[in-house]
């Protein structure tokens, strides 16, 4: 069984929140689906971010609950996201969600990777 954390490794913004309900409204994703961030290898900085809905929770990933919404994340991913605020962005500079990474030492102009 998957862990569960009463801890928050990850945080999220309450438009953050509202945005990845709307989205699972929009889309007709089932209410049990959880929301999986990861990291993987590339982008310009090294390392870039992934998130999309997932039915399946693996033994081995940590499921953070924040209110109605589940996040789940891998053990490597984990690594290189404790203490991240996920949030979202609705501004003139564009529309989408935003990685506030306290470990990254690098990134790059659109956000999307890092390095550290």
């Amino acid at each position: 069984m998957a862990e569960v954390k009463e801890k928050q490794d990850i945080t999220v913004t309450e438009k953050a929140l509202k945005q990845i309900n709307r989205i699972k409204e929009e889309n007709d994703i089932p209410v049990d689906y959880a929301l999986r961030v990861g990291v993987k290898g590339g982008g310009c900085s090294g390392l870039s971010y992934n998130m999309g809905f997932d039915g399946e929770i693996k033994e081995s990933d940590t499921v953070i609950e924040i209110g109605e919404v589940k996040i789940v994340v891998d053990g490597k991913s984990l690594f290189y996201l404790i203490g991240t605020e996920l949030d979202f962005s609705d501004g003139l500079n564009g529309k989408g969600f935003i990685f506030n990474n306290p470990n990254a030492s690098k990134t790059c102009g659109c956000g999307d990777s890092f390095g550290v």
